[in-house]
């Protein structure tokens, strides 16, 4: 559910007070990760990114009197991935940075790179950015980073809803993920983040406090699936995110995932 209930003077000043330090850490944290990738020639890439994004955006977080928890279900899987998110926050942006997950880059929308902070490390670490409104151009953009990801055995997360502006509480699913999947031969892992639609506030960095957990799933094998049947597996993952949310059906579009490209 969206926030149903007025911010307070205290929200609001957590808030602002999690803004500027997010700021603050970010101008601390760019000619630090400059000098590590610089003197380990690139090989420390994985550590800034294992270390950095957490260590910027958990005292954030917490600032903003959100607490933060990963819950693991199952056990963990240690391999290449593409990783899969719920995307319906701005809130996302920093629970993606706070889980910390190991050898993976991240597919974000190239509107991210106007903003000096995520440009300088997004460049510095080898994240990928996609103009999602250029089809062909965004998937050429992911086809060209295969070769990297497989050499370095890396993985990637994405979110499959692409945007955080879609009706209903889980958006339709674009098949960018799931086509990149079978291009790799990878499995995918969904992760489902709790708490960020209720406590977000429209599209700006405003919040209230609360919990937020990042539900971490199992892998799901797609090395029998195929591009003829891939619309059926986009719905039985998109299932399990509506599962998880409690919700079974919905009445608008965002239910509708067969023409989703």
């Amino acid at each position: 559910m969206p926030m149903s209930e007025p911010m307070t003077f205290i929200d609001y000043s957590r808030s602002t007070l999690g803004l500027l330090l997010f700021v603050i850490l970010f101008i601390i944290a760019i000619p630090l990760i400059l000098v590590i990738i610089i003197l380990s020639f690139g090989n420390a890439t994985d550590f800034v990114i294992r270390t950095f994004a957490p260590g910027i955006a958990r005292p954030v977080l917490w600032v903003s009197g959100i607490n933060f928890k990963v819950k693991q279900h199952g056990k963990r899987y240690d391999g290449p991935a593409v990783v899969i998110i719920n995307h319906s926050s701005t809130l996302d942006i920093l629970t993606m940075m706070a889980i910390g997950m190991d050898k993976i880059r991240l597919v974000a929308k190239w509107e991210l790179q106007y903003f000096p902070f995520f440009f300088i490390v997004g460049r510095l670490t080898g994240q990928v950015f996609i103009k999602r409104q250029k089809r062909e151009q965004a998937i050429n953009t992911l086809k060209n980073t295969y070769e990297r990801l497989q050499k370095q055995r890396l993985s990637v997360m994405v979110a499959p809803e692409g945007s955080r502006k879609h009706e209903g509480i889980i958006g339709p699913f674009k098949k960018g993920a799931f086509r990149m999947a079978i291009d790799l031969g990878y499995p995918i892992v969904p992760i489902y983040f709790e708490g960020n639609r209720a406590l977000s506030f429209g599209g700006s960095m405003m919040t209230r406090g609360g919990n937020l957990t990042a539900h971490i799933h199992p892998p799901i094998d797609t090395s029998d699936w195929s591009l003829d049947t891939i619309n059926d597996h986009i719905k039985e993952v998109r299932d399990l995110y509506l599962g998880w949310t409690g919700v079974t059906d919905e009445s608008n579009s965002g239910h509708e995932v067969l023409n989703a490209k």
